[in-house]
């Protein structure tokens, strides 16, 4: 994958559930990503918070992203293992993930990201994710008989 952020945004524009929530990313490197959801009350849950799935997504797919910057040509990086831990409640204008590659791997990639709540530019830690990341060939293996 060329890695730019041009490349990046194209990326997140094939995952139709990342263009419904909103996530944007806004930098990238080798084993990096960062990004952003600004927030909307289609983001809460009865509580008047950020849903924490909305936010265990974003660091999923960040996290993702980041181990693909890192993956040989022809495979993909899919989830195989995801924690995550919500520190605090998700409220603000807008969410930012920084998400890394801590190792990569042949066929896994060990990934960490953190996701912000921020609110009139100061931020606070809302959620810790880890996850494993398989690489997989991206198109399937003809099945034999």
């Amino acid at each position: 994958m060329t890695i730019d952020l041009q490349a990046m945004r194209e990326f997140f524009a094939q995952s139709p559930f990342m263009q419904d929530l909103g996530v944007e990313p806004v930098a990238v490197g080798q084993g990096t990503v960062n990004t952003v959801l600004p927030l909307a009350l289609r983001h809460q849950q009865h509580t008047g918070q950020v849903h924490a799935g909305v936010m265990a997504a974003m660091a999923d797919h960040s996290m993702g992203a980041a181990a693909q910057t890192q993956a040989p040509s022809g495979l993909w990086a899919i989830t195989a293992e995801l924690k995550t831990s919500q520190l605090r409640p998700g409220k603000g204008q807008r969410l930012v993930c920084e998400a890394k590659v801590i190792k990569a791997g042949r066929t896994l990639s060990f990934t960490e990201a953190e996701v912000f709540a921020e609110n009139d530019g100061q931020r606070t830690l809302v959620m810790k994710a880890s996850a494993t990341m398989a690489l997989v060939p991206q198109k399937p293996e003809p099945q034999k008989n």
